[in-house]
């Protein structure tokens, strides 16, 4: 089954072609972030905007890279929730045209179940019941994947985000956006014990998380090292903040893992592009016998591909829509 897959959730335009929910045939990016970066952070207005202009080209030259027709496709698969609501609109309408044109079905994916499925592509091998947690920069959730449509969230952030965090700190310690890439490489030059940071623990669920704490942790030590003139270790900085915020998501994920008896843990999202959370986590599921899957660092951000691996399985499901699809800025996994 070839599925064309579409994402334009946040600040990437993608479009790809997929076969039986495991086969890139192709995956066309077209990344925003230089039309971002003179703002700290995405625009939403502009995103869409850029959407708009690229996504129908993006589309034509992935059907031409994958090597089929566009009459070849069974379906088309796109990312409608969650995300800003703008941008996501931009991906949802050009869909619903392209399902309507072809007379073929429309598969509405959610966003974060999307980047668990990035594990299919790299891993052919694994399947449900396995946990994942999903890390990004909107996203942070420890999720129990009985199959693939039927997932369960066990905790997730009670505030921002984990990648909300890296990015915020990496601004105030004046570090090109997006901050995560730039942080981690600072971080690999600096101790990791440098600064005490806090590990909030928030309610009663242990697997719930809370980063506003340790970003505005972050921000007050900048920010009084400015003020008083004192110099400020921000390798160090860096470092400690990466080892926090791998501590907090893996001494949960494997919490959990102990708990539900799951010998398969896998990690999605454009924050398990991290250097300092792939190696802990490879330590921890090799202490507790455990497989570890992470995606490639391609598969790790925003792409249509897994979209369209998601997309497959949602099919499978009998989960279609109509024209009548609408887009959402918010929606449970």
């Amino acid at each position: 089954m070839l599925i064309l897959s579409v994402e334009s959730t946040c600040d990437e335009t993608a479009v790809a072609v997929t076969e039986n929910g495991r086969r890139v045939l192709t995956d066309q990016i077209f990344s925003q972030a230089d039309l971002h970066a003179v703002y700290g952070g995405v625009v939403p207005e502009i995103a869409s905007r850029s959407h708009v202009e690229v996504i129908s080209r993006l589309a034509d030259r992935a059907v031409e890279t994958a090597g089929v027709g566009k009459h070849d496709l069974d379906a088309i698969a796109v990312s409608y929730a969650p995300g800003l609501i703008g941008a996501v609109l931009v991906g949802v309408n050009f869909a619903k045209s392209a399902a309507m044109a072809l007379d073929i079905p429309l598969i509405p994916v959610h966003h974060v179940r999307g980047h668990i499925a990035a594990n299919y592509l790299a891993f052919p091998e694994l399947e449900p019941p396995f946990l994942c947690l999903a890390i990004s920069g909107g996203n942070t959730m420890l999720v129990d994947v009985r199959d693939y449509t039927d997932m369960r969230v066990l905790g997730r952030t009670r505030d921002d985000a984990a990648g909300e965090c890296f990015d915020k700190s990496a601004r105030v310690l004046g570090l090109p956006y997006p901050g995560g890439a730039p942080i981690d490489a600072l971080a690999r030059t600096g101790r990791d014990d440098a600064y005490v940071l806090p590990r909030p623990a928030v309610g009663e669920n242990p697997y719930d998380m809370s980063f506003s704490g340790l970003k505005t942790a972050v921000i007050n030590l900048a920010h009084h090292a400015e003020q008083t003139g004192e110099p400020l270790d921000a390798p160090g900085l860096a470092a400690s903040l990466c080892r926090a915020i791998s501590e907090m998501l893996v001494s949960r994920t494997m919490a959990a893992a102990a708990e539900l008896g799951y010998k398969k843990i896998a990690v999605a999202g454009g924050v398990a592009a991290n250097s300092r959370i792939r190696a802990d986590f490879q330590k921890a599921a090799e202490a507790a016998g455990a497989a570890l899957y992470i995606p490639p660092l391609r598969l790790c951000g925003d792409n249509a591909a897994m979209i369209g691996s998601q997309g497959y399985y949602e099919y499978l499901a009998g989960h279609t829509a109509g024209t009548d699809l609408n887009a959402y800025a918010t929606m449970e996994l």
